[in-house]
């Protein structure tokens, strides 16, 4: 094992001269899967707050769509979806404009999913006495969602939220095999250029790392700050 552990040539497992001067391409790769992460993540939000709301209807015509919509999303892979999107729907005449506006439409509507049951399991997270007591103060279902239910509910999804952000950043990748040139995409582009493959998948992987660490920065911020909030509230 030792001999085979001395034998890798390590000088070829990293290349930093080629990193750096590959760093300007990725960089712009990674602007393109902020993009999508961006513009993903919102719409995941409005419609996973939908769907959320009404997983937990009484009407059953609202409740068992939104529990189909999530189930089939939560059961596929995001790749075959992205798929179906692409090259499935423009045999039925229907064609997306670029694939970029593919990838933000098949990534939103696959992470609105994740977003819906962040959404249900933290308003149902709430004590029950809270929509005892807006009740008794004679509040209707809207005054008490928007006035006491979703700023507490809203602390609860704040890391599963982040959570689903940073899979979203890790998601767009998949975007790469409908040649949508974000980071991995010029990751390939480079390698397949220099026959360097490892370089280039070491430095996608260190960038994506820190994206995350940026956005575990900001979600500790956030929290603080809300905690803090809240504190003074009461």
């Amino acid at each position: 094992m030792f001999e085979w552990f001395s034998s890798i040539q390590w000088e070829y497992l990293y290349d930093f001269e080629l990193a750096i001067d590959s760093l300007p391409f990725l960089l712009e790769g990674l602007r393109i899967t902020m993009i999508i992460a961006f513009f993903s993540m919102i719409f995941s939000l409005i419609l996973g707050i939908f769907l959320g709301v009404a997983r937990m209807s009484k009407l059953w015509f609202i409740r068992w769509p939104a529990r189909i919509y999530i189930s089939f999303m939560r059961g596929t892979p995001l790749l075959v979806f992205i798929f179906i999107l692409y090259y499935g729907l423009p045999v039925i005449g229907i064609e997306f404009t670029s694939a970029v506006f593919a990838g933000i439409v098949g990534v939103s509507l696959n992470f609105a999913a994740y977003s819906a049951e962040v959404v249900r399991s933290s308003i149902m997270s709430v004590p029950r006495g809270q929509w005892e007591a807006a009740a008794s103060l004679q509040m209707n279902y809207v005054q008490t969602m928007t006035k006491i239910i979703i700023p507490q509910a809203t602390r609860i999804a704040l890391p599963p939220t982040f959570s689903i952000f940073m899979d979203v950043v890790k998601g767009t990748s998949l975007a790469s095999v409908i040649t949508v040139q974000e980071l991995l995409y010029s990751a390939r582009l480079i390698s397949g250029r220099t026959y360097d493959s490892m370089t280039m998948y070491i430095t996608a992987a260190l960038i994506y790392w820190v994206v995350c660490i940026v956005i575990g920065y900001f979600q500790n911020r956030l929290e603080k700050r809300y905690n803090r909030y809240l504190s003074d509230a009461q």
